[in-house]
């Protein structure tokens, strides 16, 4: 199981750093896709994911390996919140839906916030 959550982990990590910041520097294209949603919301949301993947390394970096789930699952809960938004432009199953590819994240995300606080807690040696 912990192999299984380090795989995750650092998936997770790619996605996050990379769309966090894309969310944060890369205004011009999202607000194409989102016309309600401000340059400032998307900023800090990206700013978020940002930090928020970095802590899903805190236990491979041997600093504060408690903060890893609480980063999973702050990070679970942002994503599936901008899924719900996401719902609100498209409910259509495709690949292109950012939608689709939020509740996945998000439930990833989720799961490794219950696998590293329930099923296998980081150690603090």
């Amino acid at each position: 199981m912990n192999v299984l959550l380090w795989v995750m982990q650092i998936v997770l990590v790619f996605f996050y750093v990379a769309g966090g910041a894309y969310k944060a520097f890369m205004f011009a294209n999202l607000a194409n896709m989102m016309r309600g949603f401000p340059r400032a919301g998307w900023v800090a949301v990206g700013l978020f994911e940002v930090v928020g993947g970095l802590l899903l390394m805190a236990t491979a970096m041997k600093w504060r390996p408690e903060l890893t789930p609480l980063g999973a699952g702050a990070l679970a809960v942002e994503t599936l919140a901008l899924a719900v938004v996401d719902a609100s432009y498209s409910l259509a199953l495709t690949a292109a839906n950012p939608l689709v590819w939020a509740v996945g994240i998000g439930l990833l995300a989720a799961f490794v916030a219950f696998g590293r606080y329930a099923l296998s807690p980081a150690r603090t040696a």
